[in-house]
């Protein structure tokens, strides 16, 4: 059974619209998909997600455990540990694994609570 060609009909609203219109509109249908997804993701974490985020950043499985629990027990696990870790090393001017390593002995947990 062929499909009958109805891209005029769908277009129709479009037909108007210059290249720039066209990809506004484009990126405003991105962001109606896109959003949910991200509220989503926002209060829908866990900590093997978060552990797992902490071992592409260079940690070892042991490290991410132990920061993950520090950061749940902070209740900071919904801010996502990679971010506490970035946050940590962009208040301390270190890099990222320094910063974890801070962390892990009880240090810049002011500056990334506050």
């Amino acid at each position: 059974m062929e499909r009958a060609d109805d891209f005029e009909k769908q277009r129709a609203h479009l037909a108007d619209k210059s290249d720039d219109e066209l990809r506004d509109y484009f990126w405003e249908l991105v962001e109606r998909i896109i959003d949910p997804l991200v509220e989503e993701a926002r209060g829908h974490t866990s900590p093997s997600i978060e552990r797992s985020v902490l071992l592409r950043m260079g940690f070892s499985s042991l490290e991410a455990q132990a920061l993950v629990t520090m950061i749940a027990d902070r209740g900071l696990l919904g801010t996502g540990a990679g971010r506490v870790v970035f946050t940590a090393a962009k208040a301390a001017d270190v890099d990222i694994r320094a910063a974890g390593l801070r962390l892990l002995d009880g240090e810049l947990w002011d500056e990334v609570t506050s």
